[in-house]
Formats: C-alpha cells, sequence, structure tokens
C-alpha cells in the first residue's frame, strides 16, 4: 500500500461563519469517516491543526508568526491514509467530509525511498 497525505484546505470566512450545530455535524461527519478508514485499512493517523502558524524562512532563518491579514485559507488537518493506487485514494479523499462545507482537499503522495 502507498502512503498519502491527505491536507485540508479551508476557507476561514465560511469555517467562521458555521453555526455551532453546523460546526458539531461537521466534526461528527469526520468521526464518522476515520471510522470508516479505519474498517477499511485505509487510515494511519490524523489531526486537526490550529489556525496559528510559525514561519521560519530563509537561510538567516527569520521567524514569523501567522496567521497573516491577508490569509483566506488554511489548512485545517490532514489525514496519512494508505491505499492500493492514486485511483483508489482519489475515490477515498473525495468522501472527505472536508468537501461539506466548500472545503479543498490535497492528495500528496509520500516518498517511497526504500523501494
Amino acid at each position: 500500500m502507498k502512503k498519502f497525505l491527505l491536507l485540508l484546505h479551508e476557507d476561514m470566512q465560511t469555517m467562521e461563519k458555521l453555526s455551532l450545530k453546523e460546526m458539531e455535524e461537521l466534526i461528527n461527519a469526520h468521526f464518522a469517516w476515520v471510522e470508516k478508514l479505519k474498517s477499511d485499512g485505509n487510515f494511519i493517523s490524523g489531526d486537526g491543526l490550529e489556525s496559528t502558524a510559525t514561519f521560519i524562512m530563509g537561510k538567516e532563518c527569520i521567524i514569523k508568526d501567522g496567521p497573516f491579514l491577508e490569509t483566506k485559507e488554511i489548512i485545517g488537518g490532514y489525514y496519512l491514509l494508505q491505499a492500493a493506487s492514486k485511483k483508489e485514494m482519489l475515490a477515498i479523499a473525495m468522501e472527505c467530509p472536508a468537501h461539506l462545507w466548500g472545503g479543498t482537499t490535497e492528495i500528496r503522495p509520500i516518498a517511497d525511498y526504500e523501494s
């Protein structure tokens, strides 16, 4: 099985507009989806991410804290998953609850240096 990182890109303005009920529905949808991924053997790990960030930039290692005002989209979480192929991973990602309120998912194959 090949490993993939599924990044959850969320629009900050959309997420801030969700009601408590909608936020609870979204969280519960993620929990249910994780249970399905576990039972199907695709789940390795995953977590939500806080909206703050620290960037270390360039050779001089300049430290900047974020998010920045111009940021409209954040990476709200990630899943480390496994699938037999990219095609299977695409099918899995299309079921991600992040899409319920307009979120975007990004699939990044994990490099395999042992093969």
